[in-house]
């Protein structure tokens, strides 16, 4: 398994992220454990988190991802062997959103002390937050990387022109410049990030890491049909792919599955990684059984055939 560089300063990565959204809402601590032990025991490293994870879930109030984690580091003395990821911005309730400095600096506390670490690789900008300056936001995490509890940042849901704007600035100023972008992106997701985002992120060198690689379970092959999501965790999402192209899709994976003998989770991120820009696509577990799926993709090299069938099928 080939590893890439996280950013211009990091360290090298294995090529698929494991999304720690689902860890205290639809699995618990031990169920958590198995997933991450499983995860790491097979060689990758790489792990994403944020502090509003898992605030929808009732009776929950944000940080109980990053709390499971930190358990897990502390019962299994891996914290050396994982690239931790996670993020500032979204709305704790109680005015705890944003990335105004004060607000960054209380957060990362708060991380640092649910993940159980002194140190966060990858400290991610959730959201933008156009009524803090740009320059206050990088301002406060330059102050956490010469402190040391901050290796490197990255961007999420970023509009392209504010993304180069906010590197543009970090250069001029001589601040932390983002090294990572997270955006939606996925087979069937694919003109935004392709049309506007991925010309800034070549241009700059990001590494791109796409969440929702699998489209909330709909290019894992689990829900042939709209009927099939019904009580899905994330229904409403998963219903809207059931047009014409999400179907072509479904019919391309099904084709690539029968040649490949891959499943269609493996074929959708090895996809994904042969696109231009990707470090490493995120996906979540709530099983081991699933995690194998995930594993699997860098092993799989899809030949221009294939490659070609599924960015047809797909094509906006």
């Amino acid at each position: 398994m080939q590893t890439k560089t996280l950013g211009h300063f990091g360290p090298q990565v294995a090529p698929v992220m494991l999304g720690g959204n689902v860890f205290g809402w639809n699995i618990d601590a031990a169920q958590s454990f198995a997933i991450l032990d499983a995860f790491v025991g097979a060689g990758f490293n790489f792990i994403d988190t944020a502090d509003v994870y898992s605030r929808w879930k009732p009776g929950n109030h944000g940080g109980e991802s990053e709390s499971i984690i930190g358990q897990w580091f502390a019962r299994s003395g891996k914290r050396d062997k994982v690239i931790l990821a996670t993020k500032v911005g979204m709305d704790l309730g109680d005015g705890k959103k944003g990335l105004a400095r004060k607000y960054i600096l209380q957060a990362v506390e708060d991380s640092l002390r649910r993940l159980q670490t002194d140190y966060i690789d990858l400290y991610q900008s959730h959201q933008d937050d156009e009524s803090t300056p740009i320059e206050e936001t990088l301002a406060a995490y330059q102050q956490l990387i010469q402190q040391g509890k901050v290796r490197i940042i990255g961007a999420s849901n970023y509009k392209a022109p504010r993304l180069r704007e906010a590197i543009e600035i970090a250069k001029r100023e001589s601040l932390p410049v983002y090294q990572t972008l997270q955006p939606e992106y996925n087979l069937y997701d694919r003109a935004d990030f392709e049309t506007n985002l991925q010309p800034v992120a070549k241009e700059f060198g990001l590494g791109v890491i796409p969440y929702f690689s699998l489209a909330s379970g709909f290019l894992t092959g689990k829900y042939k049909t709209k009927e099939d999501s019904k009580g899905a965790n994330r229904e409403a999402r998963v219903v809207k792919y059931f047009d014409a192209r999400g179907l072509r899709i479904l019919k391309a994976l099904d084709e690539v599955a029968a040649e490949t003998g891959a499943s269609q989770a493996t074929i959708s991120l090895a996809w994904l990684l042969a696109q231009p820009t990707i470090l490493a696509p995120i996906a979540s577990a709530t099983t081991v059984k699933q995690l194998e799926s995930l594993i699997a993709a860098p092993s799989l090299t899809l030949i221009a055939g294939a490659l070609n069938k599924l960015t047809t099928a797909s094509s906006y």
